[in-house]
């Protein structure tokens, strides 16, 4: 995701992501809800580029996000922090 901010000329300067999830009660214990809470920090960041590169990192480049999509609704917010 930063790769595709800076790409973008972005002045970012850092990611965070916080994630919770939720599993199945009995085995193999799967994961079915995944919450993904980014925190970018960065000067002068537009918020639909961040939100663009988010979404594009989880649909297209994420190979673990893609497996995981197959059993757990992933869901995404993301905050801002100007530096």
């Amino acid at each position: 995701m930063v790769v595709i901010l800076k790409k973008s000329g972005q002045d970012v300067r850092g990611c965070e992501v916080k994630l919770e999830s939720e599993r199945a009660p009995s085995d193999p214990k799967v994961f079915t809800k995944i919450h993904m809470h980014f925190t970018v920090r960065g000067r002068g960041l537009k918020r639909n580029l961040v939100e663009h590169a988010i979404r594009l990192s989880h649909e297209k480049y994420c190979s673990a996000s893609i497996m995981l999509g197959k059993t757990a609704e992933i869901t995404k917010d993301f905050a801002i922090i100007e530096e």
